[in-house]
């Protein structure tokens, strides 16, 4: 089936999480992307120069939307730390809860694309870590999150958690549910592991 014009670049960006989430980065073919799309091997050359191009933009779009949200998030003034802090990991896993692929994609191919260029997400993605590290601040300050934590160490840590959950769950979704992964995360968030 063919796609509309204006539709083809989105197209190919959906066919190519489809494509990278199934064989990998390295081993999917521009052809197999077409193929999903419905359109011709050439004309994903007219939209993306090369398979890094693609798997640039597809990072590039997932951290702009969790970017300006998450900013949002930090402004509010209606909600304390700890809420912010949930609110910013629901930001996270409801992207990739709507879309199991790009979940996929994520842990795999993120550390690739980080090594190999500066891509244009990389902005966004330090944005949406340094606003998690400002909530974290936040809290030390009003005395919600405990002042002896390190905020770099925290970051790090933390995400660093979230995304190896992911990748658990992208390999053995019934192992690791979302919804679990996610209200556990919350709970050690809040509570910690000592009563």
């Amino acid at each position: 089936m063919r796609t509309k014009e204006g539709n083809k670049a989105k197209t190919i960006i959906d066919a190519a999480i489809e494509v990278f989430a199934a064989d990998g980065f390295h081993n999917a073919k521009i052809s197999q992307i077409a193929q999903i799309a419905g359109i011709a091997t050439g004309s994903i050359y007219l939209y993306y120069p090369n398979k890094e191009s693609i798997l640039s933009k597809i990072f590039e779009q997932v951290w702009s939307s969790l970017a300006l949200p998450a900013d949002d998030l930090l402004a509010r003034k209606d909600m304390n730390p700890i809420e912010k802090l949930e609110n910013l990991i629901d930001l996270f896993f409801d992207i990739f809860t709507e879309d199991p692929n790009l979940a996929k994609v994520f842990v795999n191919d993120q550390e690739h694309l980080m090594k190999t260029n500066s891509s244009a997400f990389i902005h966004n993605y330090e944005n949406f870590l340094d606003t998690g590290e400002k909530i974290v601040l936040e809290g030390i300050k009003s005395q919600c999150f405990n002042p002896n934590i390190d905020i770099k160490i925290f970051r790090n840590f933390f995400f660093g958690g979230i995304r190896h959950l992911l990748h658990l769950w992208a390999r053995d979704h019934k192992a690791f549910p979302l919804n679990v992964v996610r209200q556990n995360v919350k709970f050690i968030l809040k509570k910690g592991i000592l009563e």
